[in-house]
């Protein structure tokens, strides 16, 4: 193994651009230094790697075979330190062929994830993307382990070294089998809490944000879950709750979801359908990379725009019900 601390990595420096100008007066030049400081430079490499390196021919110097040998290493080694140095503004999107992480529950990977692959594909179609689950992300350190880049998480306050962008809101529902006597009906405060519930652990076994914030707003209206059987998925919850009478809670647009291809009934609650924010999480150490903020922008925009376009059609429609409450107004004004 070679020593590199037992040579200025300066002096390379020099043999890659004299190797480039062939002239170590331009060489100089271009480093900002001296013809001499060139020259003694070159004399300490020669005697580093017992060979001329350059000799004179007419006007320039010519490379000797091993210095051949060098110049593409060099070249290679030097391009790499100085796109390492650059950067920010050298990372090229739509060029890169880095890898990204992202974590998230099973409900985003069946939910969210086809609009991300989609406006990842479009935007960094070179990049590889790599999902991997809540239980992942624990154990290998959290968003400071090195390993992952971002998170999907409900809404939570930030510890120091974090930072979010808010993406979409989303309610909660529970979900029956198909033909469960409460198929269809709004549970009663009384019934909710004689059921028997699926509950989901994602988080290496434990309840994540989620779920603690759940049980919170059931625990503030009166209600509580008398829990059966405790899964690491909600997918596993879908499946248990379709061949059980137990009743399984999760994001209403999962339950929409499953209900289309499995037999599943979602049944109302009691309360007002819990609502939670959704939101983007990552790093300290991944802010300010050009490479991880172009990523983050893929993923915002590609779940931020669906809620845009559910907000402008919610906004259509109660202005189209106003206006047609508005000519019913006039009919009826004008028949009297």
């Amino acid at each position: 193994m070679v020593n590199l601390s037992a040579i200025d990595l300066n002096l390379l420096l020099v043999l890659h651009t004299v190797l480039e100008e062939r002239s170590a007066a331009r060489a100089a030049r271009r480093l900002r230094v001296t013809p001499s400081a060139v020259s003694n430079s070159l004399a300490r490499l020669r005697a580093h790697f017992g060979d001329p390196l350059v000799v004179r021919s007419g006007r320039g110097l010519v490379p000797t075979p091993r210095a051949l040998e060098l110049a593409p290493r060099l070249r290679a080694a030097f391009g790499e330190i100085a796109g390492a140095l650059e950067g920010e503004r050298s990372f090229d999107p739509r060029a890169t062929t880095r890898a990204f992480t992202l974590a998230c529950s099973d409900v985003d990977q069946i939910c969210s994830l086809p609009a991300i692959a989609r406006a990842f594909a479009a935007e960094m179609p070179r990049a590889a993307l790599r999902i991997v689950s809540v239980d992942h992300l624990e154990a290998s350190g959290g968003l400071g382990g090195g390993e992952v880049d971002a998170a999907l998480s409900p809404a939570y306050p930030l510890p120091p070294g974090h930072h979010a962008a808010d993406l979409f809101e989303q309610e909660s529902a529970f979900v029956v089998r198909r033909d469960h006597p409460c198929a269809g009906r709004r549970l009663t405060r009384e019934r909710f809490n004689s059921l028997r519930h699926i509950d989901i652990h994602i988080a290496l076994g434990r309840g994540g944000i989620g779920n603690r914030a759940a049980q919170e707003k059931l625990a503030a209206q009166g209600l509580h879950r008398e829990i059966a059987v405790t899964v690491p998925t909600f997918a596993a919850a879908a499946v248990v709750a379709a061949s059980t009478d137990l009743v399984a809670g999760m994001p209403r647009r999962l339950a929409d979801a499953l209900a289309r291809i499995a037999p599943l009934s979602i049944v109302e609650p009691p309360v007002p359908a819990m609502v939670f924010r959704m939101q983007l999480v990552w790093h300290e150490r991944t802010h300010l990379d050009e490479g991880a903020r172009c990523f983050r922008e893929v993923v915002i925009a590609a779940l931020r725009e669906p809620q845009r376009r559910r907000s402008e059609e919610g906004r259509d429609q109660k202005r189209s019900s106003i206006e047609k409450a508005g000519r019913r107004r006039e009919r009826s004004r004008r028949a009297s």
